[in-house]
């Protein structure tokens, strides 16, 4: 690589991806988009790690896809595998974060979230903010419909009427606005942004983590899925989740012994 564009730091059991382009607010170039998507793809696979913060560096979260990444010149054409995917880069980002990882994705908004870094934070399962955190739209100022995500997650985190709001004025959404309509999740101070994270981080990972993922994957399901679905949803994700013999064990003992369980996810 060039530049050194994710940091990827592991504190025991969480994994905290930094966006790495502070110069341009950690604009999506297409290394950036290739090394979060291979990044999730790895994370997937590591057992040892339970959870997932991203951030960025300097003062933006992800200003959206740099200016170069949309003027590509003929000589710069993606590959065909690529060019063949009907979802394109955007797709390939938002459903790595969102799904591929598999593992719950916090993610520290600590500055600017735009267009589709807006998506990106969106993508997560929770966000952390502070006073500096501003999400935006953008699209339409780039005469341009939502993506990598955007018009999925938004309506579902914050209702159809206020997504309407959000994406056709593409106004700004200062941090307090942004924790009243659930574009945060927790707001505190800049200074306490990433240690919060890092607790939150860690509350998740304290439980058994096959039977978080599999929670993480049942309420996905059921953003689609009809009642009586869902139910069987619920069902098979109680049967996956029960694949952790020793985990299972280790909270009956612990709760006996009167002591904190250690789970290992076996």
């Amino acid at each position: 690589m060039s530049e050194n564009v994710l940091l990827i730091e592991r504190q025991d059991k969480v994994a905290i991806l930094t966006f790495n382009r502070p110069d341009r607010l950690n604009a999506l170039n297409p290394e950036l988009v290739d090394t979060i998507v291979q990044t999730c793809q790895d994370l997937r696979k590591d057992d040892r790690i339970w959870a997932v913060i991203m951030t960025g560096a300097g003062r933006g979260f992800c200003s959206g896809a740099d200016v170069g990444l949309l003027q590509r010149g003929d000589s710069e054409l993606p590959p065909m595998h690529e060019r063949l995917d009907v979802y394109g880069w955007v797709g390939r980002l938002a459903t790595s974060i969102y799904k591929t990882v598999g593992k719950p994705v916090i993610g520290a908004v600590n500055g600017v979230a735009a267009g589709a870094g807006m998506s990106v934070a969106l993508a997560c399962d929770m966000r952390v903010g502070s006073e500096k955190t501003k999400f935006k739209v953008v699209f339409p100022e780039r005469s341009l419909s939502p993506d990598t995500g955007l018009s999925y997650f938004l309506p579902r985190v914050v209702g159809y009427s206020r997504a309407c709001d959000l994406v056709m004025t593409s106004r700004y959404v200062e941090a307090e606005e942004a924790f009243r309509i659930g574009l945060l999740d927790r707001l505190v101070s800049s200074e306490n942004l990433m240690e919060e994270a890092l607790e939150l981080a860690n509350q998740i990972a304290f439980w058994p983590p096959l039977a978080v993922q599999t929670a993480k994957r049942v309420l996905q399901e059921s953003m689609e899925n009809y009642f009586d679905t869902q139910l069987r949803v619920e069902s098979s994700g109680l049967n996956i989740s029960r694949r952790s013999p020793h985990d299972a064990k280790e909270q009956g003992d612990a709760f006996r012994e009167r002591r904190k369980p250690k789970f290992t996810g076996y």
